[in-house]
C-alpha cells in the first residue's frame, strides 16, 4: 500500500526533482554564488533525509582530530528553539542548540561546538570568537551550497543505497543523485558485518565514484550501555528486558541489535528530534511497569538522552540507560581514511 502510494506521488517528486537540478545549475554557473574559505572545513552529509550515520561520524573526527588540532563544529541545531548564531557553555541545553550539538557537547566538552543556520555568517564567527579554531566539521551541509567545503564526506545508507533511492516525496532523497560527484570521500554505512570483498566491489561498480572519489564502508558497532545520570555501565543480555525509547531517524540496527542481544524488547518510537514532554514521560513509566521486575531497563539512544536529562528528578529512581554507536570501517581500511582526513589538514598547515 505504502509503495503504490509513493507511486503517486511521482508528479510531485518530479518537480521537486527539476527544482533542485535547477538550483544545482545555478550554483554551477555561479549564478548563485558558492564561498570557499583558505581553512580546513570538513563536511559530512548524505543525499537522503533520515539516519545515514551522521552524528557518529562526526564524532568519529571529533575523536580522530581533536587532540592533534583545536577542533569545532558547525550545525545548524535542528528543532532548537533559538535562532542565529550561538557556541555552546556549560549552561547551555539542547532546547538552545539541538540534539546533537548538545550531544557534541557534553562527549567533547574541549572542543568548539558552534550551530547558526546560515553557514556563511557563521564559520567567520567561530573564527571570530575561537581563533585558535583550526578545523571545522560542518555537520549535515552537504546540500547547502553556499559554503563550499574543502573535504567532502558522503554518507549513504547500505540498506538504501541513494542509486536506489528516489526523490522526495515518493522516496527519501532532498538531492539528485548527481550530487555525489561532488564528494570527496563516499561512505557506505550501516553494512552487514558479512559484508563480502565480492559484494563490496559490486556496490562500488553500482556507485560508479569519478576516479578521485575514494570509497568507504562502515558498519555500526554499539558500545557498553551508561547509565543516563551516571551511575555506571549497563549490562545487555539474554535476560534483559528492554524498553527501548526511540526518537530517531532510522531504529531499525538498534532493533536488529536488540533482538539478538536480549531478552526481550518493547519499544516507544516517538518522531525524530521529539522533544519528550510530561505526558511521554507518563507514557514511558506506565510501559516501564509493565516488564519483569527483576531484569527490566530502559535504554534509549544518545541522541534521544540529552532531551531527557530535563526529567533527571523524575527519572532518578530508574534504570535508565544510553546506548553509544559508532562506525567501525571495515576491510581494514580505517587507517586508510583517516589518512585522507589528516593529509587535507596538513595540506593547509604547510602553506
Amino acid at each position: 500500500m505504502l509503495k503504490s502510494f509513493r507511486y503517486l506521488l511521482f508528479p510531485f517528486a518530479f518537480l521537486y526533482g527539476l527544482i533542485i537540478r535547477l538550483r544545482n545549475w545555478m550554483f554551477d554557473k555561479n549564478i548563485l554564488k558558492s564561498s570557499e574559505f583558505n581553512f580546513p572545513i570538513i563536511c559530512v552529509g548524505n543525499l537522503a533525509v533520515g539516519g545515514t550515520g551522521k552524528t557518529p561520524m562526526v564524532e568519529y573526527l571529533v575523536k580522530l582530530l581533536k587532540d592533534k588540532y583545536k577542533t569545532a563544529t558547525l550545525s545548524r541545531g535542528y528543532k532548537r528553539k533559538t535562532k542565529g548564531f550561538a557556541i555552546a557553555n556549560e549552561n547551555t541545553t539542547a532546547i538552545e542548540i539541538g540534539d546533537e550539538p548538545m550531544q557534541f557537547h557534553q562527549k567533547f566538552p574541549d572542543i568548539t561546538v558552534a550551530v547558526g543556520e546560515e553557514r556563511l555568517v557563521a564559520i567567520p564567527q567561530v573564527l571570530h570568537q575561537k581563533p585558535e579554531t583550526q578545523v571545522i566539521i560542518l555537520d549535515d551541509a552537504f546540500q547547502h551550497r553556499t559554503v563550499r567545503a574543502g573535504l567532502n564526506i558522503l554518507l549513504t545508507d547500505y540498506k538504501n543505497l541513494y542509486t536506489r533511492d528516489l526523490m522526495m516525496p515518493s522516496g527519501d532523497l532532498r538531492d539528485v543523485k548527481q550530487s555525489s560527484k561532488r564528494a570527496d570521500v563516499i561512505v557506505v554505512t550501516k553494512c552487514r558485518a558479512e559484508l563480502s570483498a565480492e559484494e563490496k566491489q559490486k556496490i562500488i561498480h553500482e556507485l560508479n565514484p569519478l576516479p578521485e572519489q575514494q570509497v568507504f564502508f562502515t558498519e555500526i558497532v554499539y558500545d557498553e550501555p551508561y547509565h543516563l545520570f551516571g551511575g555506571g555501565k549497563g549490562i545487555l543480555n539474554a535476560s534483559t528486558d528492554v524498553l527501548l525509547v526511540c526518537g530517531i531517524a532510522s531504529p531499525k540496527p538498534l532493533k536488529d541489535f536488540l533482538t539478538t542481544h536480549v531478552h526481550t524488547y518493547d519499544m516507544i518510537r516517538y518522531p525524530d528530534h521529539h522533544i519528550f514532554t510530561t505526558d511521554d514521560l507518563t507514557e514511558i513509566k506506565k510501559h516501564y511497569e509493565k516488564l519483569n521486575p527483576s531484569s527490566r531497563i530502559i535504554l534509549t539512544t544518545e541522541k534521544d538522552a540529552v532531551r531527557l536529562q530535563k526529567f533527571r528528578k523524575e527519572l532518578a529512581d530508574y534504570p535508565v540507560y544510553v546506548l553509544p554507536i559508532r562506525h567501525r570501517f571495515m576491510f581494514g581500511e580505517a587507517e586508510k581514511f583517516e589518512s585522507v582526513i589528516t593529509a587535507f589538514i596538513g595540506s593547509f598547515t604547510r602553506r
